[in-house]
């Protein structure tokens, strides 16, 4: 065997649901679904379509504030049912994303996670499935304003990793972690995987640096 290739990027900063793990179908849209049910129940339910075509934009914390406008209260309802269903349901990984964290991370790359999950969930799901937790997390569980797609998690694990621009990679499947990207000038890879309504992927195809369609075609660009 040769001498391995140095890494293409020595950070990922990593989304978590529908990139790492399959989650919106299956926790986060039905406990939205659940919520609202609870809250205003004359209105019309929200497609699942419906749904992850706001998360990409303009994004969940204006979905809930501007389109739906959760008063303070009914926000916290909405959350405190959106944490039963995350504490009592662990998603799965995309098939072979834990294997191939696991080859960047052994080979020294540095593994984070942005995303609007929190903390202790992510947490959870990479000591399961990876077997180890990632190097820096920035979940919902920060200020607003530190949330993606503000620029403060990638300035951040830049400074903290003493990292310039051109060696940190983002992977997300939505439109506010390619926003976040942009904003620091860093390279940007649209997870493809997840989508299946046709805009997104059309509208990340033109505007992402990359566009993985597979796993297996990250893991080509990547390792």
């Amino acid at each position: 065997m040769g001498d391995i290739m140095p890494l293409k990027y020595k950070c990922l900063i990593l989304d978590h649901d529908d990139t790492a793990v399959k989650s919106t179908p299956d926790i986060h849209y039905p406990s939205f679904v659940q919520a609202l049910k609870e809250l205003r129940p004359n209105e019309k339910p929200i497609t699942l379509e419906e749904f992850v075509g706001y998360c990409f934009n303009p994004g969940f914390s204006s979905l809930c504030k501007d389109i739906i406008q959760f008063t303070e209260i009914e926000q916290q309802h909405q959350q405190r049912v959106w944490k039963k269903y995350t504490k009592s349901q662990i998603p799965d990984f995309y098939e072979h994303f834990p294997e191939i964290i696991q080859e960047f991370k052994a080979r020294g790359g540095i593994v984070t996670v942005v995303s609007h999950s929190e903390r202790n969930r992510i947490e959870r799901d990479y000591s399961i499935h990876c077997g180890f937790s990632p190097d820096e997390i920035f979940g919902w569980e920060l200020e607003e304003h530190q949330r993606k797609p503000h620029p403060y998690p990638i300035k951040q694990i830049l400074a903290r990793f003493n990292l310039k621009e051109t060696e940190v990679l983002v992977l997300d499947d939505l439109k506010p972690g390619m926003m976040m990207a942009r904003s620091c000038n860093v390279d940007f890879a649209a997870a493809g995987w997840s989508h299946s309504i046709s805009e997104i992927k059309k509208q990340m195809k033109l505007e992402a640096d990359y566009y993985f369609e597979t796993v297996e075609e990250f893991k080509n660009f990547v390792l």
